[in-house]
């Protein structure tokens, strides 16, 4: 089950050598249902900053395009943290793999990275599925663009989606849901009046149980069941977070 107790493992993120671990870390827990993770602060070089911490339970898996432990694979954690704007480190893997430290989370896992305000996280809820959401628009505009508007390096301004489901999903349902979300996200920006597509660093990731003998569920399209499921949600809780953003155009 998500957000069930587990055990500490032993094979989580190797030690980071002193040379690397930058500033002290002091997080902070704030109370949230373990569903859509615990909202956590911690100051780095002077700034007051959060980030999200999903423990998850033994047998689940996650799909992602998450920076830190991408892929489909078991994850023990999903963490979405926070990072100043104009973010000046080359290693986010690293430095999420310290938060994580900080957190005493071990196992693999998976790290999502944004500078928006990740305490203002927004969530939707459908049919057991959760969705929950940082939305970062400030660096925002269209997937498909000209190659020279390719080589601009971009900030993790950010739209970041964790969803957690009950329902097992096979390998190709995984990869379905993570389309499913994309297309729900597109389609709450433009509900809010936004002419874009998203951001050039948006990530998702699933967190399901693993599938047992039968291989799990088969679909995650938006007209499966849970596909439609993941789709209102994410929709919800993009919707939610993009509407400041209208505001503040």
């Amino acid at each position: 089950m998500i957000g069930g107790a587990r055990q500490p493992r032993e094979d989580g993120p190797p030690p980071v050598p002193p040379s690397h671990q930058g500033c002290a870390i002091r997080p902070v827990r704030v109370h949230l249902p373990a569903q859509r993770g615990e909202l956590r602060d911690r100051h780095e070089d002077g700034h007051h900053l959060h980030h999200l911490v999903w423990r998850l339970g033994p047998g689940v898996r996650v799909c992602s395009s998450a920076v830190l432990g991408g892929g489909i694979g078991p994850r023990a954690w999903i963490l979405n943290a926070q990072v100043p704007g104009g973010y000046p480190r080359l290693d986010p893997d690293r430095h999420l793999a310290e938060i994580a430290a900080s957190e005493g989370l071990t196992g693999p896992g998976a790290g999502l990275m944004t500078a928006a305000d990740v305490a203002a996280y927004t969530t939707g809820h459908d049919g057991g599925v959760t969705a929950t959401v940082t939305t970062g628009l400030g660096v925002r505009g269209w997937a498909a663009v000209p190659e020279s508007a390719t080589r601009t390096p971009h900030r993790p301004g950010t739209v970041n989606i964790v969803l957690t489901l009950p329902a097992a999903l096979s390998d190709a349902a995984l990869v379905n849901a993570v389309a499913t979300a994309t297309e729900a996200k597109v389609q709450a920006l433009l509900d809010a009046g936004l002419d874009c597509s998203g951001t050039p660093t948006d990530a998702v990731c699933v967190a399901a149980p693993e599938p047992g003998p039968d291989g799990g569920e088969p679909f995650a399209g938006p007209r499966s069941t849970w596909g439609a499921r993941i789709a209102r949600a994410v929709h919800t809780a993009v919707l939610a977070g993009a509407r400041p953003a209208v505001d503040l155009s």
